[in-house]
């Protein structure tokens, strides 16, 4: 991660154009995960589940967090198992597809849905899921899925950056789409819906969003390279960052430039041109509630990885909803 921005806290609020905030004002509210029928806990969208909405009765989904699974690697040797679902060097990978199983099983009901990944790189790579991509020995690189196809389950995985995933609700297409401060800079959910009306014929006024948990803005401390990027991209680039106080009480009288991942993300699905009723977060910050999430940051680098999933039931026999 870039190294944080020290301001001097006597500076006018003119030269700052906002005002100093400390960590817990910029705090994400935490979320509350569902205990799927296989006791696997995942967060959900309620927006997406409410009975009679237009996704409740075809779209699989599902966001991770650590709680839960067998894996051993992160934890305490008195802690229960964890949900690492990311083949990291630290992790048997045996033990690892079996998480991805119980959270596959959690989304669909069955632990053989075929579950597509992607090699991330950081990009704004977009790839078109179907089943002959999840029969690959080696996933394609990238940072965007998306599909029609019923019965696969698209995946991102995260330990900071920020999942979304996007659905739409008219012809039935998913999305998901793994966005880092790079990816973000270089637009991946925004070029990911232009993908997809390109693809699918989708249709800005037709599609919802949501946003997973990701580092937040009260830890997201960066430098004044990210700050000068998002700028050079983005007329509201400026209104993305917030300073805020150190919270080591040693370096009280500076305070450091902190990046909201989430609102750019939102900023772009609007610029897209979803509704701002069609777009909903989580909450959560990786970094600072670590009991519920893995966080490259916070870590030191020795860290699972979540995985936010997005699918398209299929349709049963005899029934066209």
């Amino acid at each position: 991660m870039p190294s944080s921005r020290k301001i001097s806290a006597h500076q006018t609020t003119s030269e700052r154009e906002q005002p100093t905030l400390s960590p817990e004002d910029l705090t994400p509210v935490r979320p509350t995960p569902v205990i799927a029928a296989n006791g696997v806990p995942v967060l959900r969208i309620a927006a997406w589940d409410k009975p009679g909405s237009r996704t409740s009765a075809w779209l699989w989904h599902g966001l991770s967090t650590r709680i839960g699974g067998l894996s051993r690697a992160y934890c305490a040797e008195d802690a229960p198992g964890e949900m690492n679902l990311g083949f990291t060097a630290h992790d048997d990978r045996e033990i690892v597809a079996r998480n991805r199983r119980l959270l596959v099983e959690a989304v669909t009901g069955n632990s053989e849905t075929p579950l597509i990944t992607l090699r991330q790189i950081h990009s704004s790579v977009l790839v078109v899921g179907s089943a002959s991509t999840a029969d690959r020995s080696a996933p394609w690189k990238g940072d965007g899925l998306m599909t029609d196809e019923p019965g696969l389950l698209l995946g991102v995985q995260t330990a900071d950056c920020i999942p979304v995933l996007v659905a739409d609700r008219k012809r039935r297409v998913v999305a998901a789409f793994h966005a880092g401060w790079r990816g973000t800079v270089k637009r991946i959910v925004e070029s990911g819906v232009g993908r997809m009306r390109l693809e699918f014929g989708s249709r800005p006024e037709d599609l919802t969003a949501a946003i997973g948990p990701g580092v937040g803005p009260c830890c997201y401390a960066v430098g004044e390279e990210v700050l000068s990027s998002f700028e050079s991209q983005f007329p509201y680039g400026r209104e993305l960052f917030h300073e805020a106080h150190d919270a080591d009480p040693a370096h009280s009288r500076a305070s450091s430039l902190h990046i909201d991942l989430v609102e750019a993300n939102r900023r772009q699905l609007l610029a897209a041109g979803l509704k701002p009723t069609a777009v909903h977060a989580t909450g959560g910050c990786t970094s600072c509630m670590s009991h519920l999430f893995f966080s490259h940051r916070a870590s030191g680098g020795h860290a699972g990885r979540m995985m936010s999933v997005i699918g398209v039931r299929p349709r049963k026999a005899g029934n066209s909803a």
